[in-house]
This record gives structure tokens, sequence and C-alpha cells, in this order.
């Protein structure tokens, strides 16, 4: 069995885990620790205990401090850790920082049930001439762990990403919302299982959710009104992107993280505000929930 290092404080319900990959790949590294103080801060605000995970020195850490998150923005190469290369990674003493799939696999066993990231990875476009999906939403199937997340990136096949989730059995919560939203967008083509307005009602399902099955679950929280992008704006410069991706190589684990930055070049960084936006908007919803869930179970 896998020895994680957890320096969350109890009860663990009420801590949210917060990813390294969207600091260590997603974001400039100039930015990355500002953004880690600011989740982590808009998590206490409302509540909460925030936790980064990350692999340290091949040590996988619920918690990590501020000097190890130093490290790895400091090291020269930190890989992007699935569920699929986990394993090899810590065998190789290796920093790493973990996707949804894989922090899901680390804040589980922690006792920790809400995470908050930006967006989920899914069904790559072009699914039906290669099969490309990513190991989030298998994770969901397996780690009883509640996501909260601006919808799927809208670099993927948001509709059948949608349909995966269903077909693995994961419910996809909307807050506030009854269309899915696709990352930048608020809205998208597909609908949620369920609505919730009241944060309060939403903790209630998810602890009762959560324990019913021993599955994950979307909480779909779209992008603030002030930071969603232009429909037509945001497809044009997909396609610019696309195109300057493809003369660079990036492929498998390091085809995403490309394609985004190649995203926040074409569109003057306005994607990369919205992604860093959204992401704090995702923070407070789980603080919220997280704390809630924790106050109702210390009165039983």
């Amino acid at each position: 069995m896998m020895q994680i290092l957890s320096r969350i404080p109890q009860p663990a319900c009420r801590a949210v885990a917060l990813e390294t990959t969207l600091l260590v790949h997603g974001v400039p590294r100039e930015s990355a620790s500002r953004l880690g103080a600011d989740l982590a801060q808009i998590v206490r605000n409302e509540g909460a205990y925030p936790a980064l995970v990350g692999v340290h020195a091949g040590v996988p850490t619920v918690g990590l401090s501020d000097q190890e998150l130093t490290a790895l923005l400091e090291a020269k190469e930190v890989p992007k850790a699935n569920t699929a290369n986990l394993g090899v990674l810590l065998h190789q003493s290796s920093h790493a920082a973990t996707t949804v799939s894989t922090t899901m696999e680390l804040a589980a066993p922690a006792g920790i049930r809400l995470f908050a990231t930006g967006g989920i990875g899914g069904v790559h476009r072009g699914y039906g001439t290669k099969l490309d999906i990513s190991s989030d939403l298998a994770a969901f199937a397996r780690h009883p762990v509640a996501v909260v997340t601006s919808g799927v990136k809208s670099i993927l096949d948001v509709e059948a990403t949608r349909e995966l989730l269903e077909t693995l059995g994961v419910p996809v919560i909307g807050y506030r919302t009854s269309s899915f939203p696709a990352f930048y967008l608020r809205t998208s083509k597909a609908e949620v299982d369920a609505r919730f307005d009241d944060p309060e009602q939403l903790a209630s399902f998810v602890r009762a959710e959560l324990a019913r099955t021993g599955r994950g679950i979307v909480i779909a929280n779209p992008v603030p009104h002030d930071h969603e992008l232009d429909a037509k704006e945001w497809e044009e410069w997909l396609d610019l992107a696309n195109k300057a991706a493809a003369a660079e190589v990036g492929r498998g684990r390091s085809a995403t993280p490309l394609l985004l930055s190649k995203l926040h070049e074409v569109s003057g960084d306005r994607t990369l505000r919205s992604n860093i936006e959204l992401a704090k908007s995702n923070a407070a919803l789980a603080g919220r929930i997280a704390a809630v869930i924790a106050a109702t179970e210390a009165t039983r």
C-alpha cells in the first residue's frame, strides 16, 4: 500500500485538495507561488483547510509546504503524474506535479472529500480517429472525492466527455447552472444531472452521495461572468494555437500544456486570466462546501 505523507489538520473533511499541475504547468512559473498562496487563502476564508497535493523527491504528499512547492517550481523539469506513471515516479524518487486523477488518488486516502481545480481532462477532439481520453475520468469512478471544476477544458470534446462521465456512473452536478460548462465558456450543449443553487443543500448531497457510492462527483461551477470568453474569439484563438502547437513537438502528457501556453500567447493572456479567476472561484466554492460538511459532522 502506498504510504502518503499527510499534513492536513483534523477533521480531514474540512480540507480542500489543490493540485500542483495547475501551478507547475498551467501558469507562468513567476506567477505560480502567488497563485498558490491566493488559492490557499481563499479556501481558508471559507472556513476550510487548503491541502496542496504533489510529489516531492518521491514522497506523495497531501499538504506540501511552501519550501516543497518552491523546490518543484525551481526544478528544471517536473513531470506530470497521472495514474499510469505515478508509481514509476515514486520509485524513481522524482518530483511530480499531480493532475486531477492523481490528486484524487492521494487525497481520498487522506480523508479529503473536496478538491478544487480549474478544468478536468476528458475526451480529446478527433476521438473517432484516435483513442485519447484523460485518466481523470476513470479516477472519478474509483475515488470518493467531489471535484469543483469549471467543466471540461474547452480544447477537448465537451459533449463526448459529458457522455463518458454518465457511462462511468459519475454524477455531474451544476452549481447555479443547468448547463455543463466548458472551462472558458459558461455553457455548452451538454446538461448536468441536477442543479443546486444553495451551497448548504449541495454540501448535504455531496456528503450523502460520496458515502453511498464510493465514487467521485463532478461539481460544475461556471467561470465567473466577468471572465467568460467570447465564444467566437475563443474558436479563432484555438485554431491559431493548434497551428502554432503543431509546429512543435508536443505529444502525450505534454500536449495539453503546450496548447494552453499557445492559447495564452495568441489571446494576449486573456485565457490565462480567465483560467486563474475560475480556479479562484472553484476554490471558494469547494472551501464553502467542505466547511459545511465539517460543521454538519461536528454536530452528529
